[in-house]
């Protein structure tokens, strides 16, 4: 494995919901706890789970939305959240880019597609006004609209045509990584494809390296390396992607993936659904030792008084359960 341009280390991330009257925290949501990633250059590393898992909390603390309670993040060695509270933090911003899951509310409706698009290049003084609505014009095309859509507001198009401007504004400022924040979820069926396609023409070409955050596990490994399934703000089981598909070995990867539909209805008919019983437990009072112990079949007395960390059982293959040690 080559060097990761992407690092989390120990990331934690936890929000305080209720303080006394003297400010001592009574109640805290653990959204994310002692998560560890990396992603090479130039790949795509799947982040998937139930909602409320904390997936999102995990990208937007690494582009730097959130403050971090504990751990870092290192993008090509530089710690992103010390650079961002330095004097160099537009450096990293330029770097680090994300492309949001709603294209209705993340672009400004009052701003023309060309306005939007040109923004970060005005907020990073780059070039000169010819050099951006020439720049506008190009990155236009490259996401499939024509340059003559600058003039337009986002409300005069479709869903689908929103997103590519929405990746044509992060495109602008040439990152090196680009967190995709389930950018398909929002879409119809037939036009999600399409952006899948563009986000891997626009990566073979450009070099890029992503996270791609979705709930749709097929479209995760179509798009993925490599893939990480989180549960209750932990990572139990990271692998590459064929790997994880062929061979789960995480019992909540296992039920996750037994849920993916398959074409053939023979297939279909004949193969048996792993179902999860109980409800998944709250962040604000997380269960001991194992978080999943609650709703796993095979839950012994271990498993309620150690939490289970990740080890490597193949090479680029780690689970965190203690069935497999």
């Amino acid at each position: 494995m080559s060097q990761p341009l992407l690092e989390v280390k120990d990331l934690s991330k936890f929000f305080i919901t209720r303080r006394s009257f003297l400010g001592k925290p009574l109640a805290t949501v653990r959204a994310v706890e002692n998560v560890n990633l990396s992603v090479e250059k130039g790949k795509t590393l799947g982040l998937v789970g139930e909602t409320g898992c904390g997936k999102t909390t995990v990208g937007r603390t690494i582009v730097g939305l959130y403050e971090p309670t504990n751990g870092q993040v290192l993008l090509d060695g530089q710690n992103v959240h010390k650079t961002l509270a330095g004097p160099n933090r537009m450096s990293i911003r330029r770097k680090m880019q994300m492309i949001f899951q709603d294209p209705y509310s993340s672009l400004n409706p009052r701003m023309t597609v060309g306005d939007i698009v040109r923004e970060p290049m005005d907020v990073h003084n780059l070039g000169t006004v010819a050099e951006q609505k020439e720049r506008v014009f190009d990155l236009l095309k490259q996401v499939g609209l024509n340059p003559e859509h600058g003039s337009r507001f986002p409300h005069e198009f479709s869903g689908g045509q929103r997103q590519r401007v929405g990746i044509a504004r992060a495109l602008a400022v040439n990152p090196e990584f680009i967190l995709c924040d389930e950018p398909i979820s929002a879409l119809d069926v037939s036009i999600q494809a399409q952006v899948i396609n563009l986000l891997e023409e626009l990566q073979d070409k450009l070099g890029l390296t992503y996270i791609f955050i979705a709930h749709d596990l097929s479209m995760v490994k179509h798009i993925s390396q490599r893939v990480a399934v989180m549960y209750l703000g932990s990572v139990v089981e990271v692998a590459p992607s064929e790997h994880l598909y062929d061979n789960p070995r995480h019992p909540y990867t296992k039920a996750l993936l037994s849920a993916i539909p398959i074409a053939d209805p023979i297939i279909e008919s004949s193969r048996k659904r792993i179902l999860l019983t109980g409800d998944i437990p709250s962040p604000l009072n997380p269960p001991s030792g194992c978080k999943f112990r609650t709703r796993c079949h095979f839950a012994f007395d271990r498993c309620a008084v150690d939490a289970p960390v990740l080890q490597e059982i193949a090479p680029g293959h780690q689970v965190a359960c203690h069935l497999l040690e």
